[in-house]
């Protein structure tokens, strides 16, 4: 991972951060009580290519019996509290304050979407991420019941072939996100198909417009 020498030294604004991800840079802290955060462009790049989706048999089980109801963009507080809940998918948090302010307002204005997967009233799994033209750029994932993250990707994954998306970026590639076929890529791979992909424009909710959609 290496830190890119700061671009924007100046406040930190909504309008900065989509200007990072358009230029293949995204934004961390050091921990959740970091008040700074630093920018950051990996060598390697995590990606999940949309035409190569692997969904394992198991899980192909558990999305036809799991009791939750997967629903987008109703709670991006509680997504977010999920994430930064270290022992979750990690033993540290990078999410601060100004991470939840920042992407707070982007949720408000449509750039940031959540899957969330309820158990009735309770939010047991969830992941957000930032929607720029056919880009979508993964943040973070939690559960708190099994296999709940594995369901969230699932229908991400779903929703973003069915919207027409060309690029889905993990940031990272972890062992969970290889067995949906991530795969690491050099930094310049990266920007080739970021570019192509924010030539296009794709459609966050012609998943919920398709006949015989699934969770």
């Amino acid at each position: 991972m290496s830190r890119k020498p700061d671009p924007f030294a100046v406040d930190l604004t909504p309008e900065l951060i989509l200007r990072a991800y358009r230029a293949g840079i995204f934004p961390m802290a050091e921990d959740a009580s970091s008040e700074d955060l630093f920018w950051v462009s990996p060598e390697k790049r995590g990606i999940i290519p949309l035409d190569a989706v692997h969904i394992s048999r198991s899980l192909r089980k558990t999305l036809k019996s799991h009791p939750y109801s997967v629903k987008v963009d109703t709670d991006f507080a509680a997504v977010v509290e999920g994430c930064a809940t270290a022992g979750t998918e990690r033993d540290t948090t990078w999410i601060n304050a100004e991470i939840r302010r920042l992407y707070g307002e982007l949720f408000k204005r449509g750039y940031v979407h959540t899957v969330e997967v309820w158990d009735g009233p309770a939010l047991v799994g969830g992941l957000y991420g930032v929607s720029i033209g056919a880009a979508f750029f993964g943040e973070s994932m939690f559960h708190r019941k099994t296999d709940c993250s594995k369901i969230a990707m699932a229908h991400l994954l779903e929703r973003l072939r069915a919207g027409g998306y060309r690029l889905c970026d993990t940031q990272f590639v972890t062992d969970h996100l290889r067995t949906f076929g991530g795969i690491e890529i050099p930094r310049e791979d990266y920007e080739l198909r970021l570019a192509d992909a924010l030539q296009h424009e794709a459609d966050w909710g012609a998943l919920d417009r398709a006949p015989n959609r699934g969770a």
